[in-house]
């Protein structure tokens, strides 16, 4: 069976659907067209306007990395990595709090390994993508865009 998935919400809907059944966003139907979209840059590309998402060379300390929403609510918005992990989720008990229906409970983790840090899906419903694959785990790198749910945020470590 394939089904249909909302463009507003990511909800997953069956083949006959019109409507998503979350949102009650129109969908959709999957056409035998391919669309070729332009590649972009998330360290460059801003979304119209002003790009909240911008970090300027020297705003992130040595060590430090920045994860900034970028686009989703709450578009700015600046979150830092400490420790050695930093929970993600909807409720308030999350060191990330992304007050959203698109995202669980506990939705992904961010843990440091050595100088690295990876993000590990927690088994979401959405799911977590880096550079819009979707992960169960993934290292994060200076530049990525992780997405949970609606929010996308960029990572920016600092050198």
């Amino acid at each position: 069976m394939q089904y249909v998935f909302c463009n507003q919400c990511g909800h997953r809907n069956p083949p006959s659907s019109t409507f998503c059944s979350s949102c009650g966003a129109v969908l959709d139907k999957p056409s035998l067209r391919t669309n070729v979209l332009p590649k972009t840059d998330p360290l460059l590309d801003g979304l119209g306007g002003e790009d909240n998402a911008v970090v300027h060379s020297g705003e992130v300390a040595p060590g430090e990395v920045l994860l900034v929403v970028r686009q989703g609510p709450e578009i700015g918005t600046r979150y830092t990595l400490e420790g050695d992990q930093v929970s993600v989720g909807r409720v308030p008990d999350n060191d990330i709090q992304l007050d959203d229906f698109t995202v669980s409970r506990q939705h992904a983790v961010f843990v440091r390994q050595g100088d690295a840090w990876l993000v590990r899906d927690l088994g979401s419903l959405n799911g977590t993508y880096v550079n819009s694959r979707r992960v169960e785990e993934s290292v994060v790198q200076h530049g990525d865009e992780i997405q949970v749910g609606r929010f996308r945020l960029v990572a920016f470590f600092g050198s």
